[in-house]
């Protein structure tokens, strides 16, 4: 950890003036890296969740969703319902491991908010691709253990689950809930298909896969126009239908109701004013 001087006069030991100047070298390529001339879906989803983290091209991409459909906002906010059901299924089931990759900006309910509160002997652990999650994520998690968030990319896997910093909290060796909640939609078809692959692979028996995903099925009238909002992001988006994201599952016991749009998995409320912009599913390694 890099603490701030305190004003009191040390004498520099050898080698500390190269080993500041490497931590300010990485601090000016960490924020270079953060390319706020262009728009991030984690900063996007932001926006539409009302948060503060990001950018005026992050604002121009949001709203131009919002202009085609006003109803986009809402389907973040069921996304985000649905990932606070799931976690809650799986922490009553007697998971006490989570995995959120493609976790994105802090916002209410996250999965350590509502995993901990059940249990508090939960751990978590947090991954995304920018890397204003990391700082504002570590910020927010300086205090909690038994949370941590890091740096990665859903295209792999492996690494990701092989990175000292995961496995301090995760034991691979006991069931864990792996979540790629809108972000599968984000990789093409053969990257996705192998991310779950390999999810399924490592994670022991017992474990559970969290899916939502981006849809055209729901409102084929706007959805090509609407999938425009990502044409300037690094990634772009892949809209699926009910298929695709079944066949993540194989290998999988999908709990019910199977795939389904998001705000009509298991909710807790009425749900004839939802959207249809997502599917979502839950399954169980057996």
């Amino acid at each position: 950890m890099i603490t701030p001087d305190n004003g009191t006069k040390t004498t520099e030991p050898a080698g500390a003036h190269q080993a500041a100047e490497a931590f300010r070298a990485a601090d000016a390529a960490q924020s270079a890296s953060l390319e706020t001339d262009r728009p991030h879906p984690a900063r996007i989803y932001d926006y539409w969740l009302g948060g503060k983290d990001n950018f005026p091209p992050d604002r121009a991409a949001a709203e131009h969703a919002i202009s085609i459909s006003p109803d986009i906002p809402q389907a973040a906010r069921e996304n985000r319902a649905f990932l606070r059901r799931a976690v809650r299924h799986c922490v009553e089931a007697g998971i006490r491991q989570f995995v959120d990759i493609g976790s994105g900006l802090p916002a209410q309910g996250n999965v350590h908010e509502v995993a901990q509160e059940i249990a508090p002997e939960s751990r978590v652990v947090y991954i995304d691709n920018d890397p204003i999650v990391l700082a504002h994520g570590r910020a927010l998690l300086a205090d909690n253990r038994s949370t941590t968030v890091l740096t990665g990319d859903l295209r792999d896997v492996d690494e990701l689950l092989d990175r000292p910093e995961l496995r301090e909290l995760i034991d691979l060796s006991q069931p864990v809930a792996m979540l790629m909640v809108a972000v599968l939609h984000f990789v093409n078809d053969e990257q996705a298909a192998a991310a779950v692959r390999a999810v399924h692979k490592r994670l022991a028996p017992g474990s559970y896969l969290l899916v939502s995903h981006s849809t055209a099925e729901g409102n084929p009238q706007r959805a090509a126009e609407a999938a425009k909002t990502w044409d300037k992001t690094a990634s772009g988006i892949r809209l699926r239908g009910r298929a695709a994201v079944e066949e993540y599952f194989e290998g999988w016991e999908l709990l019910e109701p199977g795939v389904d749009f998001v705000p009509l998995w298991r909710p807790d409320g009425p749900t004839h004013d939802s959207t249809r912009w997502m599917y979502a599913a839950v399954g169980r390694k057996v």
